[in-house]
């Protein structure tokens, strides 16, 4: 209550909620221009589940409704990956940069924008031309004749789209509050939400055949979406602290350093790259095969769809081991204990009882390693629980309990929550000083 009492009193962090929110409100407004030459999809159950679903929710419903923004910045996310893989040693000029400091940081940045724009052009190609392959002639409006002039100018009205978004996550983190990329993937998620409980209610509260079953029914969805998301905003806050202390700071009166200190590594350091990893791998076949109707009734095109549909036993079991595989990857990428361990000796600091180098390396990575498989399982619990949820209480395809989305929004808003209170910390502070 007090936060909310200095910000509201702290006149430039209002100003960045602000301009935060007017940049959602012309994201929402870009959702609804539609890509020229194009008719309507009406084949909406491509949206319902899987890779496309996931890529819809996360663009605010853009996608499905062919927005100039229907790929969202997923292109530019995309790219974030490929950049940190590439910088483990792959491209040696990609390394010489992430160690060169602030000036190293915007070459990245530049190269991984360029990379960006190159997959949302192609991805847009195969985007426009799947559905047109999904569709037929009804895709495009009377008159226009498909060729490849045609699938190259749609492809760079939605890249410039994806640009476009690109460029207003910038002013975000520029002049409002959090990391622009993400506060714009949250927003996407957020818009669908009171769509979702307003179909909720509508199935179970106000519908013809409603009774004290599904009043019953509906409470307890909302209770456990709310323990679910009490549950989510713990786990991503909780970290396990390695105590440090460092050998040149005195401890007399003259300098008041403390000779203590730690390091927090949080129980899900993987974050949700892993889930959208392997919800990609499992979806991308489903995908290709629903685009292509000749290879639907193929026995190789429903032995693919079997095997890779998490709500199938294969798939579910496929659907696990891919999200613990990707998380101890990713951890480890994250946190580099080699690299902890030796930035930890040159600034003459130990963990207490282990001895500088190999042995504190050993110790980060058996740490790490155990609380890795306590974030996989977090992980993989949070990622079934839609397809729990969705058994157990026979839901619509469209709610969601749990998941990827609901991952993304607690760890944005969380972030976002510690930058507000330093800004207006820093304001505070600012003012005692003069």
């Amino acid at each position: 209550m007090d936060t909310i009492k200095a910000v509201l009193k702290n006149k430039s962090v209002m100003k960045k909620i602000g301009f935060t929110l007017l940049a959602f409100l012309i994201y929402r407004v870009a959702v609804f221009i539609r890509i020229p030459l194009i008719n309507p999809l009406p084949f909406q159950e491509l949206f319902e589940g899987g890779f496309l679903g996931i890529m819809d929710a996360f663009t605010g419903n853009a996608m499905s409704q062919l927005s100039i923004v229907a790929l969202g910045i997923g292109p530019y996310i995309t790219a974030s990956i490929v950049m940190q893989l590439l910088k483990m040693d792959i491209v040696p000029i990609f390394k010489e940069w992430s160690e060169e400091g602030e000036t190293g940081k915007q070459k990245l940045n530049q190269v991984t924008r360029y990379l960006a724009i190159g997959l949302a052009f192609i991805q847009a190609l195969g985007m426009t031309y799947g559905f047109q392959l999904q569709q037929g002639e009804a895709f495009f409006k009377t008159g226009v004749e498909p060729n490849f002039l045609v699938f190259t100018y749609l492809a760079l009205v939605i890249t410039g789209g994806t640009a476009f978004l690109l460029f207003l996550a910038d002013q975000i983190t520029l002049k409002g509050v959090g990391n622009g990329t993400s506060m714009i993937i949250v927003a996407g998620i957020i818009s669908g939400i009171p769509g979702m409980f307003a179909s909720l209610s509508g199935d179970y509260l106000t519908a013809a055949d409603a009774n004290y079953i599904s009043y019953i029914t509906f409470a307890v969805i909302v209770v456990v979406y709310i323990l679910v998301l009490l549950g989510v905003t713990y786990m991503q806050s909780a970290a396990r602290k390695i105590p440090v202390q460092y050998s040149n700071r005195p401890g007399s009166s003259q300098f008041k350093g403390r000779k203590d200190s730690n390091i927090p590594i949080k129980i899900n350091s993987a974050g949700v790259i892993p889930v959208i990893f392997a919800v990609t791998i499992l979806s991308l076949p489903q995908t290709v095969i629903s685009f292509v109707p000749a290879i639907q009734q193929n026995i190789f095109g429903l032995w693919l769809s079997e095997m890779f549909d998490y709500t199938r036993p294969a798939g579910f079991a496929i659907y696990v081991i891919l999200i613990i595989v990707f998380t101890f990857f990713y951890s480890f990428v994250q946190i580099n204990p080699d690299k902890m361990a030796r930035n930890l000796q040159k600034q003459n600091a130990y963990v207490p009882g282990i001895r500088p180098g190999i042995e504190t390396e050993n110790y980060i990575s058996k740490l790490l390693f155990r609380i890795t498989v306590i974030g996989s399982l977090y992980l993989v619990l949070v990622a079934v629980l839609p397809i729990i949820t969705a058994l157990i209480f026979g839901l619509p395809t469209y709610v969601q309990i749990g998941g990827t989305s609901l991952l993304i929004v607690v760890g944005v808003a969380i972030e976002t929550t510690k930058q507000i209170k330093t800004d207006v910390q820093g304001k505070t502070y600012t003012g005692f000083i003069k």
